[in-house]
């Protein structure tokens, strides 16, 4: 077994936590019919079946990241891709940045730096500085800096961090195809630490990177066994990018996407669910089907930190699409 965060004694029962490996894949395996209409009523249950969020998300150092992700672009051991280094951003042009992004309908600024893990230092202080002012601006704030301490979480919640984005990326069982320089354990160890701290968890994977059905069920099997469920679980969609070692794989169907965030809202029915990465692909049809079946956050914007996403005048005909209704959640 996987440790998982601290556990809340205090947890909803009516939430369960003892899902196997077996009982989710024989979920995601469902007829998609019968699949889409068990997580549409377990959604309606939980949440605003109307209320999607708007999510902006900020690469504020980019580049030159130690670790060796097979997925990404960002990672110095990956030489062929061809991606600038960026220093970390002046925490000013961020608190604009994340100033535009509230205008355009956003009410959640995330910002990720390429770091292995967090340091003490300048760098680390100029972050906090940034939580300080995008939650000054009354927006939630979301930051993704790597692995990171008690103390460091500690410090990130004094400042007001809403919540930490760490990914388990994908299932135990296959994560050493993906990545060597950091264990599974490493990330587990992480998680505990923003946990521990008071912030909310950000938490969730990327489908499309050779997985099984099988390995996407084990990754939900182990954020579907943190007590409480990880408040946002992102669900990805890997984008190739040239020059990584996944850049010959293809782009992944939508209904399995649609099949992977179904299952996700049935084994964790508060969570809030984030239509992630690979969103370029999916046309407007596809993507209403992933907020049917369970998605109730989108980001925002024509950037996910290196790779593409929808342009900001798609994303308005998306939600025209949707009809007039409440397009924004304050999380708690």
């Amino acid at each position: 077994m996987y440790s998982h965060p601290t556990q809340n004694p205090a947890i909803d029962q009516t939430i369960r936590h003892d899902w196997s490996v077996d009982e989710i894949e024989a979920i995601c395996r469902l007829p998609l019919l019968e699949l889409m209409g068990r997580a549409s009523a377990v959604h309606r249950a939980h949440h605003d079946p109307n209320a999607v969020q708007k999510a902006s998300l900020l690469s504020i150092k980019t580049g030159g990241c130690p670790e060796d992700c097979a997925y990404c672009p960002q990672s110095a051991h990956h030489r062929e891709v061809k991606l600038g280094k960026e220093q970390l951003m002046d925490p000013g042009i961020v608190l604009k940045m994340a100033a535009r992004a509230k205008a355009a309908g956003a009410d959640r600024f995330c910002m990720g730096a390429a770091w292995r893990r967090v340091r003490d230092g300048a760098a680390f202080d100029a972050v906090i500085d940034m939580v300080r002012g995008v939650r000054d601006l009354g927006m939630e704030a979301c930051v993704t800096l790597g692995m990171l301490e008690t103390r460091h979480a500690e410090r990130l919640a004094g400042a007001g961090l809403t919540a930490y984005n760490h990914n388990l990326d994908t299932s135990p069982e296959y994560y050493s195809q993906i990545i060597s320089t950091r264990t599974y354990q490493d990330r587990l160890d992480t998680l505990a630490a923003v946990r521990g701290a008071g912030i909310d968890l950000c938490c969730g994977g990327i489908i499309g990177m050779g997985e099984s059905i099988r390995d996407r069920a084990s990754m939900l099997h182990v954020l579907a066994g943190f007590a409480p469920h990880p408040e946002s679980v992102p669900i990805n969609a890997l984008v190739p990018v040239a020059g990584t070692p996944l850049a010959h794989r293809a782009p992944v169907d939508a209904l399995e996407l649609v099949r992977m965030i179904a299952t996700a809202r049935i084994t964790m029915p508060k969570s809030t669910l984030r239509l992630s990465a690979g969103r370029t692909d999916l046309g407007r049809e596809a993507q209403i089907m992933c907020l049917m079946a369970g998605a109730n956050s989108v980001f925002y914007g024509e950037k996910l930190l290196t790779t593409p996403n929808p342009e900001e005048d798609c994303d308005t005909a998306l939600f025209a699409a949707l009809g007039p209704v409440p397009v924004s959640v304050t999380m708690a």
